[in-house]
């Protein structure tokens, strides 16, 4: 089967990216978050598509986009509420759950009352979605459950075999990290699903209300589940090779790492700075030149990609800390990474806010 093909988002290349949406076709596209693999929404068989191509199963639902805020009733019913956030937030990456219409199918609901919905924040996306004529459909453009992709080049090399024809190439992720998710469907009680790449601040500031925050383990869904948005499963985002998480890495525990186990940090420690004559020590990797959190967040995916080629038998991470900004999801995308050990070093750092018993 051949490689897909990463085209320039010329409108050439965009006019025959929208033609194949319309026929039912899968497309991988850019936004400022992560890499999409698009269908269009409101057809079932052409979704599933998407659902096969990621081995994702059907209990995970999957994010509407839409070309304008202006568009939100057409799939969903929103209040006061979500148009306030729709007109102040939008187009950029927040995701609201609100009942949905009967127009958007089952299937991508998870066969829930409820729809995802957002407008992407990347240009290029929505004149895709304007040229397709109708929303779309759009998890990270991944196999299932590992890192998702912030280049068009992660997309080829995930889903070369999956029967992906086009990616439109709109360069690397701005954000770098997935959308933040808050259910709705009480506007009095908003509830935060998914930290992301919107700080959960700016939604309470505009909402004028308390946001309700996930419990210590983050908005941990079972497995089988139907969830009622993408990204809480407990494992997600995970590179193939072991990941450790641990609050800080110390320089003297770096030191005593094995020569098979790498480090990432979230800045450049200082030995790296100063360099003092040595050759770099290939096992220590970093995120930010001085631990700025956008920075963190647009290189975390493509570090933890780069680890995960290297032949490395473990790598251990640090989570920043602080509960404002883009910390919360930062930790979140780590800690669900680091999950699939297990142990009890990981699962203490489930916790990225306050619980959901705080009083509104």
């Amino acid at each position: 089967m051949p490689a897909p093909r990463i085209l320039r988002p010329t409108r050439l290349n965009l006019v025959r990216a929208a033609s194949m949406l319309r026929s039912g076709g899968i497309v991988g596209v850019p936004s400022e978050t992560v890499y999409g693999l698009a269908a269009d929404a409101l057809n079932a068989e052409a979704c599933a598509k998407i659902f096969a191509a990621k081995g994702r199963p059907s209990t995970d639902p999957l994010i509407v986009h839409l070309a304008s805020a202006d568009e939100l009733a057409s799939v969903a019913v929103p209040k006061d509420e979500a148009w306030r956030l729709a007109r102040a937030c939008w187009p950029g990456p927040l995701t609201l759950v609100l009942p949905k219409l009967p127009i958007v199918p089952d299937t991508i609901t998870a066969g829930r009352p409820t729809v995802a919905v957002r407008v992407p924040g990347h240009a290029v996306f929505r004149d895709l979605i304007r040229l397709a004529g109708r929303p779309l459909a759009a998890p990270s453009a991944n196999p299932f459950g590992y890192v998702s992709p912030t280049c068009a080049a992660h997309v080829r090399d995930g889903l070369r075999d999956t029967g992906l024809r086009l990616i439109v190439d709109g360069g690397e992720c701005e954000i770098g990290v997935e959308s933040t998710i808050v259910d709705l469907t009480e506007p009095e009680r908003p509830r935060l699903l998914r930290p992301g790449g919107l700080a959960v601040e700016e939604v309470e500031r505009i909402l004028g209300r308390a946001v309700l925050r996930p419990v210590a383990r983050g908005g941990v869904v079972a497995t089988g589940v139907a969830a009622p948005a993408p990204g809480m499963l407990a494992q997600h985002y995970s590179p193939r090779t072991a990941l450790t998480l641990r609050e800080r890495l110390t320089p003297a525990f770096v030191q005593a790492l094995g020569a098979r186990e790498a480090v990432l940090l979230l800045r450049r420690p200082d030995e790296a700075r100063t360099g003092r004559g040595k050759k770099r020590d290939a096992r220590i990797h970093w995120l930010s030149e001085a631990g700025e959190l956008d920075e963190i967040a647009r290189n975390l995916f493509a570090r933890l990609r780069e680890l995960d080629t290297g032949g490395w038998e473990r790598i251990y991470a640090e989570a920043p800390e602080g509960a404002g900004g883009l910390a919360p999801a930062i930790r979140d995308r780590l800690t669900r990474a680091a999950a699939q050990g297990g142990d009890a070093e990981n699962l203490e750092i489930r916790r990225f806010g306050k619980a959901e018993t705080q009083k509104r």
